[in-house]
């Protein structure tokens, strides 16, 4: 697996180290050991399935608050769609500051995102999957969540009317 520091710290790109023959490839997308190396959870609680039907659909921006604080690994295993992580961290260096990478079944990047930080993603095609691994696991009484479109961060979304929730939808600007 290939780690990748990213600009927001506890925020890092995981790549694939496949081993190709004439069948295709094989790659772990897992490993506890490798994770550990570069001082990451390596045992995850939950693992959840998110089936975006359409094209635009945005899921975000989320996060769940002290002390149920979450890491997620995050890998688009079915479409593509942009992942976003707001760095909503008071103490951070990047506080304020966000980031995008585009994950797809094609590229097989996975973005690991540390506890504290605010995350969604936008679906770019039709019929996208997304597989989160959670630690810890998701308790409903901690769930939050920033506007999507927060003018205080403003986040370059691809496609620009979105298909929402009512939740996500309502979220406050973050600091209102």
């Amino acid at each position: 697996m290939i780690f990748t520091p990213l600009s927001i710290e506890g925020v890092w790109r995981v790549g694939l180290s496949p081993a190709f023959d004439e069948r295709g490839f094989f790659a772990r997308t897992f490993c506890a050991a490798e994770f550990a190396a570069q001082g990451l959870p390596a045992v995850f609680e939950q693992s959840s399935l998110s089936r975006n039907v359409r094209a635009g659909t945005l899921r975000g921006m989320h996060y769940q608050a002290a002390p149920n604080s979450e890491a997620k690994f995050v890998r688009c295993v079915r479409g593509a769609m942009v992942d976003v992580v707001i760095d909503i961290r008071s103490e951070s260096p990047t506080y304020g500051q966000w980031i995008a990478e585009t994950l797809a079944a094609d590229n097989s990047i996975g973005l690991y995102i540390a506890p504290g930080l605010a995350h969604g993603f936008q679906t770019l095609v039709d019929n996208t999957d997304v597989l989160y691994q959670i630690t810890p696991a998701f308790r409903t009484g901690f769930s939050a969540g920033v506007r999507w479109n927060d003018p205080a961060f403003g986040i370059a979304w691809p496609i620009s009317d979105p298909i929402l929730s009512d939740r996500d939808a309502t979220y406050p600007d973050w600091l209102t």
